[in-house]
């Protein structure tokens, strides 16, 4: 048992090096963005993620009318 731990920790630990070897051998290494705003193909296409989306659908809409408004005669 002792050694299937050490044994799966060596492996757990070089694939951290290996994922990370770019970030760690550049100057300024970082992450790359795998997020949907950061590519440049789907922005052409105007293609959003949902968290934008739903953020821009809720911002306020100067054309739009209060509930408050509406229930006050």
């Amino acid at each position: 048992m002792f050694k299937t731990l050490i044994l799966a920790t060596l492996i757990i630990a070089i694939s951290f090096v290996l994922l990370a070897i770019t970030i760690i051998l550049k100057k300024n290494g970082r992450f790359p963005n795998t997020h949907v705003s950061g590519n440049k193909g789907l922005r052409k296409r105007g293609i959003k993620c949902a968290q934008s989306q739903d953020r821009d659908a809720r911002r306020d809409n100067p054309m739009a009318v209060s509930e408050s408004n509406r229930n006050k005669k």
